[in-house]
């Protein structure tokens, strides 16, 4: 029944491990690889970059570090119907609520993650069919960011998981669950005077960091597979703003610090090190055009060597700004034929009750 239930498991995961993020692919794998699909549609259209941006609340994803720059209470909701060429009922939703607090002096916030893996039937050793039952994993985390300085912000998130892949089964029960935690790291450096070479860049250059799924193990059936743990570098620059034109470049890239050689992993902290010594990092560069701060256009490129998934693709996004409202769409346009992220759309709603009026 172990191996049955087992191979159900794998089953289920391989949606996510042949499309999504690098996790299977690079370094042998990790679980929970949903936690790396990049969360909003406005950071996808600009090519999965936002490590440097981070003004919004999906900051709780891209870079905790800026929540510390935010002082209004807001509301975001994503969703995205996943791997379309497959026509299965699998999708990725995420909801937030933030609210700044006089009292902690920073940005609270919480975020739950739902990834749907669909409807799997269920079987016996002999074939025979015992019933359907849904897979789905999720993550429930809660964030706080400050100011460390008047131009440095700094946040954590903490994190429960669980994987329910397969219904319990067996004596033991709860064979195809795994359970764990996690936190994230951020900062974010947004100086408000910065001249270099004698350009001015004052208020319009930033620089990000965030460390992400740091924490034990999941078990599956006495397997224990590591937390997708990665670190995310960014970098933005505005190189346009008037009263009516707000244009900005920005790029990321990503390393997921996971080392595994065979069955055997390297364990937190040892893999932060030894994660390096294979595989390559993900790169994106974005670009970000608002017209009117009412009107937005962006595009985006995605790259990554073979040795850590080998996906290439292209992003198109737009967005409206309409008194407290923000609606984003973006579109990946993979490099390659047939490829299971074809055509991946995501749509994210903003509410800022800051711009109320405005």
């Amino acid at each position: 029944m172990k191996t049955h239930i087992k191979r159900i498991i794998w089953s289920a995961a391989a949606f996510l491990c042949c499309s999504s993020v690098p996790a299977f692919s690079q370094a042998g794998g990790s679980a929970v690889p949903f936690l790396l699909i990049s969360a909003d549609a406005r950071a996808c259209g600009m090519g999965e970059t936002g490590t440097a941006i981070a003004d919004n609340l999906n900051a709780i994803y891209w870079n905790s570090g800026g929540l510390g720059f935010q002082d209004s209470r807001q509301v975001a909701l994503n969703f995205s119907r996943w791997l379309p060429q497959f026509n299965a009922d699998l999708y990725y939703s995420s909801g937030s609520y933030g609210q700044f607090s006089q009292a902690l002096d920073g940005m609270i916030a919480v975020n739950f993650i739902l990834m749907n893996l669909g409807e799997f039937t269920r079987t016996n050793e002999a074939g025979n069919k015992l019933g359907t039952f849904r897979s789905q994993e999720f993550a429930l985390s809660i964030g706080y960011g400050t100011m460390l300085a008047d131009d440095i912000g700094a946040g954590v998130v903490l994190r429960y998981i669980q994987s329910n892949l397969a219904p319990i089964t067996g004596a033991s029960g709860g064979a195809g669950t795994g359970r764990s935690g996690s936190f994230d790291f951020g900062a974010l450096w947004k100086p408000q005077k910065l001249n270099i070479l004698g350009l001015d860049l004052s208020d319009k250059f930033s620089l990000g960091a965030n460390l992400q799924n740091v924490g034990p193990k999941v078990t599956y059936l006495q397997e224990a597979d590591p937390l997708p743990t990665s670190l995310r570098l960014g970098m933005a620059v505005n190189v346009a703003r008037d009263e009516f034109n707000d244009l900005t470049f920005t790029v990321d890239a990503a390393k997921l610090l996971v080392r595994r050689d065979g069955t055997v992993s390297d364990p937190i902290p040892k893999s932060l090190i030894t994660a390096w010594e294979k595989g390559g990092m993900e790169t994106s560069l974005g670009a970000e055009y608002w017209y009117d701060r009412i009107i937005a256009l962006r595009a985006g490129y995605f790259t990554e060597p073979a040795s850590a998934g080998n996906r290439n693709f292209v992003t198109f996004g737009a967005g409206v700004r309409y008194d407290m409202f923000n609606l984003d769409f973006s579109f990946l346009n993979t490099i390659e034929d047939n490829h299971p992220l074809a055509n991946t759309m995501r749509f994210s709603l903003i509410v800022d009750w800051a711009n109320a009026g405005k």
